[in-house]
């Protein structure tokens, strides 16, 4: 319990969650799961394990050390009274004698989520999810399942901002996709955030076609790949990329590259095995996988992997050799991933958190800033498109209003190099990852029907939404305001704007359509 007890403080604090089973699956590599962790939280939690364990076990050894003579074990008739008693406690254990058994809710006291968090008996949340599992029937479900497909589609039309042919200047460009680990608009200057952190993305933003209102489907990167590769919403509580079973039926954005003829390729400077992202790659069909095996561990940090200025290298490197096209490569960052391990200077110090994710990330940004430098000089530039965007939004640094407020999922996208329109500088519409598979096929003219839940991103009615969920929650966004929701309460926790009613229903009928989906996945 004291182990679980310092497990859910660092889990809150890193997910904004309490204890459950969401844990669990990470035990598979626990190498990779101790890598989130600085080596001080790492060494000060087990010395507090340890004190806590032993401080405990002392109180309980004088206790029964003062008690043990009034045990008697040689009535045997005490036997079936304890047998009742036992009984007796799944009264207080289900809350009573009421139709519904105690649950979350029932202790949800106050208007702030963390107060209603704060609330819930870590233990008693553990224990609960992980016995109480899934019947195969759909949680979320509030409309039948035609209304909830009817709300969704009303979204959808085809009022775009251009004529997509005048959004690329060619018909068959390479592609290369930039996921940047971690990275919320919140630090990123043109996009309204802090000025100093991202001083090439900033710079960068005025030479291509930036994204304004472009948000992250999840909050982890087993949740963003799916979103960006597959335009597969995350679930509120599972992740589909952890189940192969599951993720074979998906669609693919790499497989419907390759029908176009482009070979596809990806990079990572880590362990694949995490999140089981390589099983899902290769459903994917990617021809070509880079990843951290084959980089000298002197050129990794500590935990997660090869530093992103070395990775980024081997990833320029095998470009300035590329034979054929077209070519669709994908390329994963790591290092601005906690414990914000990089090379040279911290450059806005390392006494916080938030300054050392500041640090990171600029690291990070001089390392992009390099390579669309290097990518400017080659000959496929002019033929090329790229995309730099992050894989889901962060905490950090602190914002305003609630933990899941629409201020952690916003995230930059921005679309460089000589196959985009220059003429076009900025889309504001409201998008999010699961819309990029949807619209990039619909540019290249490629077979985008498999894409149920994205939307063209340069729909320009003012009924564009980005959507996203959390544990046991959504958002959801557009033009007129936003609305955060909780499944355990069921309430929202924040609204915004007029029509807030429209995006409840919009918000659920998603959540709905998309988990019943989920399910009939074999």
């Amino acid at each position: 319990m004291s182990l679980l007890l310092l497990i859910d403080a660092g889990l809150y604090q890193a997910w904004g969650v309490r204890l459950d089973t969401s844990l669990l699956p990470y035990l598979n590599t626990p190498e990779l799961m101790i890598s989130s962790t600085s080596t001080f939280q790492l060494v000060s939690g087990i010395f507090a394990w340890i004190l806590i364990s032993f401080f405990f076990i002392q109180i309980f050894k004088k206790i029964h050390q003062k008690n043990s003579d009034k045990i008697s074990f040689r009535n045997w008739l005490h036997l079936p009274f304890f047998l009742l008693m036992t009984a007796f406690l799944i009264i207080p254990v289900r809350g009573g004698f009421q139709i519904v058994p105690v649950n979350q809710s029932n202790v949800y006291f106050s208007e702030s989520m963390f107060a209603n968090h704060a609330a819930i008996n870590f233990m008693w949340n553990f224990s609960n999810t992980l016995t109480h599992k899934t019947d195969g029937t759909n949680p979320y479900k509030y409309f039948e399942d035609e209304t909830a497909l009817k709300i969704i589609n009303k979204t959808k039309n085809n009022l775009l901002l251009a004529d997509t042919d005048s959004i690329l200047t060619t018909t068959k460009p390479n592609v290369i996709l930039i996921l940047w680990e971690s990275l919320p608009a919140k630090i990123v200057g043109s996009l309204g955030g802090e000025p100093n952190v991202t001083p090439n993305l900033n710079r960068l933003s005025k030479e291509g076609l930036l994204f304004t209102n472009f948000y992250a489907n999840g909050d982890r990167t087993d949740k963003g790949i799916p979103a960006v590769l597959s335009g597969y919403y995350p679930q509120p509580v599972k992740r589909i990329m952890r189940m192969p079973n599951k993720t074979r039926s998906l669609p693919m954005l790499p497989k419907k590259m390759a029908e176009l003829g482009y070979k596809t390729s990806f990079y990572y400077g880590g362990d694949l095995n995490f999140g089981n992202m390589n099983t899902y790659l290769r459903n994917a069909g990617i021809s070509e996988i880079i990843d951290g095996s084959q980089f000298d561990k002197k050129d990794w940090n500590s935990k997660w992997g090869a530093y992103d200025d070395v990775f980024m290298k081997r990833f320029a490197d095998d470009l300035s050799t590329q034979q054929q096209d077209p070519f669709f490569k994908i390329a994963l960052t790591l290092t601005s991933h906690e414990p914000y391990e990089i090379k040279g200077e911290y450059k806005f110090g390392k006494e916080t958190h938030d300054n050392q994710f500041r640090s990171a990330h600029f690291y990070t940004d001089s390392v992009i800033g390099d390579f669309i430098n290097f990518a400017k000089k080659q000959e496929w530039y002019k033929n090329t498109l790229i995309v730099i965007m992050s894989d889901h939004g962060h905490s950090s640094p602190k914002h305003e209003g609630p933990y899941f407020s629409p201020k952690k999922f916003r995230i930059p996208m921005l679309w460089l190099g000589g196959a985009v329109n220059s003429n076009i500088k900025e889309v504001n519409n409201f998008s999010s990852q699961v819309d990029f598979s949807y619209t990039l096929l619909d540019l290249l003219n490629g077979d985008k029907d498999d894409f149920d839940f994205g939307k063209n991103i340069f729909n320009t009615s003012d009924d564009q939404y980005a959507y996203y969920s959390f544990n046991k929650g959504f958002g959801i966004k557009n033009k007129n305001g936003f609305y955060l929701y909780d499944y355990v309460s069921q309430k929202p926790i924040l609204y915004e704007g007029k029509n807030s009613q429209k995006l409840d229903s919009l918000g659920k009928s998603i959540t709905q359509h998309s988990y019943q989906d989920f399910l009939e996945r074999k």
